[in-house]
This record gives structure tokens, sequence and C-alpha cells, in this order.
């Protein structure tokens, strides 16, 4: 039996020390849009709306903070971040976290 790929995100404003609430992600594979939402007041995006589970493949996630700093009325070096990623087929859960600052920013895979 193969285990379910699932994906959610959690985005971290560094600078200010808590969650980054109201940040658009989007899912895709290659071109193609799977899924998106929009992080919550815990900075969260536990799923993105796709039909069924992920694929096995490459896949990226898109966040579009231009509009987070802009609401703060803070400058920024990025509008957009994308984080691309491999899946491997039966490989479970997938936590993709971003800790954001205005300048710079770091992801891993988390659990």
């Amino acid at each position: 039996m193969s285990t379910a790929i699932t994906l959610s995100t959690h985005v971290l404003d560094t600078a200010l020390g808590r969650p980054a609430a109201g940040i658009r992600v989007r899912l895709l594979r290659g071109s193609e849009t799977l899924g998106s939402g929009v992080t919550d007041a815990d900075g969260r995006v536990k799923e993105f709306g796709a039909k069924g589970a992920l694929a096995a493949g490459s896949h990226a996630l898109v966040f579009e903070v231009g509009e987070y700093f802009g609401k703060s009325k803070r400058d920024a070096f990025y509008r957009e971040i994308t984080v691309a990623f491999e899946v491997a087929p039966g490989s479970g859960h997938h936590h993709v976290p971003l800790l954001l600052s205005p300048f710079g920013y770091s992801t891993y895979r988390g659990s």
C-alpha cells in the first residue's frame, strides 16, 4: 500500500518575530497550478485545494510576498519567492517552512 503524499507550509517573519499572515502561496508542477492558499493567522497553509494527493516529481511553492511587505509599509527586496523541491514516491507528508525577512529568506524540509 502506498502512502499518500501531502503538503503544508508555514511562513515566519523573522524580522518581526511572528507568523506572516495573508501571504498567497501557489503550488505548481511545471507551469500547471495545482492549488493555492493564503497563510492564516498562524502563518500556515495546511492544504492547497489540490485534487487528491500530490504525485511524485518536481513541484514548487510560490510565495507572493510583495503585497505582504507593502501592507506594512516595509521596503523589501523580494516580490515573489519560489521554492522548488522534489517529491519521492510514497514519501508521505511534506512540510516546507519559509523563514522570511525583507531582504532574505531560508527554507528547509520540515516535518
